[in-house]
Formats: C-alpha cells, sequence, structure tokens
C-alpha cells in the first residue's frame, strides 16, 4: 500500500470565524493554530499546508488570566544599541489588539518557511465587523472552561 500525501493544489479552503470575546488567549490561539495548519482535517500532511483561514473578531475583549495584563511583555528590537524597547499587554491591547492573538498563534506554529504562509491566514480584528463577509465564514464554536 503506497502512502499518500496532501499537495497544495487539492486542498479545499473553508474560511471559519471565531469570536475571541471573553475567552482566553491561549485557549483560542491553540484552535486558530490547528485549523491553521490544518490539523482537523483527515488529509493532514506535515510538510504541506492544508489548513484553512480564519477570522477571529473581537479580539479587545479577549481575556487573560491572573496579573499577566501588567506582568506580560512584549518586547520590540532593532538591532541597535539602546534600542529594547517594551510594552505590557494592557498597552499592547490598548494600541492593536490582534497583535496579542497574532503572536500567540505565531508561536504554536512550527518554525519553518511554512509557518510565513500559514500565519498570513489569520485575519484578526479588534471589533465584531470584518471585511470578509463574502468569503461566508462558517462559525467555529470554543467551549469556555472555568
Amino acid at each position: 500500500m503506497k502512502t499518500w500525501n496532501a499537495k497544495t493544489d487539492e486542498v479545499e479552503r473553508k474560511w471559519h470565524l471565531i469570536d475571541a470575546a471573553n475567552q482566553r488567549v491561549g485557549r483560542v490561539a491553540t484552535h486558530v493554530a490547528n485549523l491553521l495548519r490544518g490539523k482537523t482535517k483527515p488529509i493532514f500532511t506535515p510538510h504541506v499546508d492544508t489548513g484553512d483561514f480564519v477570522i477571529v473578531i473581537n479580539t479587545d475583549k479577549m481575556e487573560l488570566t491572573g496579573t499577566k495584563w501588567t506582568d506580560k511583555k512584549y518586547f520590540r528590537h532593532s538591532r541597535f544599541f539602546g534600542s529594547l524597547k517594551e510594552k505590557t499587554a494592557e498597552q499592547m491591547r490598548k494600541e492593536d489588539s490582534t497583535f496579542i492573538m497574532t503572536e500567540a498563534v505565531r508561536g504554536m506554529l512550527p518554525t519553518n518557511k511554512m509557518s510565513r504562509h500559514m500565519i498570513l491566514k489569520l485575519k484578526a480584528f479588534p471589533g465584531s465587523d470584518h471585511p470578509h463577509a463574502t468569503q461566508k465564514p462558517e462559525a467555529y464554536q470554543i467551549v469556555k472552561k472555568d
């Protein structure tokens, strides 16, 4: 019996809509990463991008546990001396709440050339409006655990 591998041309890509309001960032990010990679499909092949498109709305209403809003820091560096910048999660939520979701998902994807293409299939929006209604995204439910 021969092993079957998926080819990029044969993959059917769906659009999923995830509402992140009152959801924890990590829980949503794991579901998003699995959808972007295509791990929920029976044709999953590790070296082929078989994933779907994911739209995440209401990123400004996401939750972090404990004191992560003040303790968690995001760093930037331009490779010049003394240019290290840091912002807390609360500052990032006020400035660009989609960055928190994008970075959480980016950390859950494999670190290779394919992950750069996968992260482009993630569309995150701070409010409930998004311009991808013509793609007819399916609502993806995440069960909230308390």
